[in-house]
């Protein structure tokens, strides 16, 4: 439903705008694809995520340069009013589309310290300790001393 509604406003909206904000948005639209075909990858989601949240930004950077000021025909105004009507609706479907990307099994976006979960790093050997690490290509020889297995 998200594809099939943000394909159709923005073909409407490229009555209005046509070029970078065709392409931009188009490119989405087929990662979007991408991500409904391979619905176990998480890398597909994960893109199509990131490229609705870059064409937020874009789409309010285009519409607001090319957005005629005067003499708009009953098209034009039409195609307007679809892509600003896709870019309101973008923030619902990135929300939907983090939903999914969190029952594919992605990880939180962001870690920020004391917003989000902290990891056990008690495994961890820190880099001042006088421990040395066993070397993982050295095997026990007859005598039960490592030896290099080069």
């Amino acid at each position: 439903v998200i594809l099939l509604s943000h394909w159709l406003l923005t073909t409407w909206g490229c009555f209005q705008f046509s070029n970078s904000y065709a392409w931009a948005n188009f490119t989405i639209l087929a990662l979007g694809v991408w991500a409904v075909a391979q619905r176990d990858s998480v890398d597909a989601i994960s893109m199509f995520l990131g490229g609705l949240l870059a064409t937020i930004f874009l789409d309010i950077v285009y519409i607001s340069i090319f957005y005629p000021r005067a003499d708009l025909t009953d098209t034009q105004r039409f195609g307007a009013g679809m892509a600003i009507l896709s870019l309101l609706l973008k923030p619902f479907s990135c929300c939907f589309v983090y939903h999914m990307y969190r029952e594919r099994g992605g990880e939180l976006l962001v870690h920020t310290g004391f917003l989000g979960p902290s990891q056990d790093r008690s495994a961890y050997q820190t880099i001042d300790s006088p421990e040395v690490p066993a070397d993982p290509f050295a095997g026990p020889d007859s005598r039960g001393q490592a030896s290099r297995g080069y």
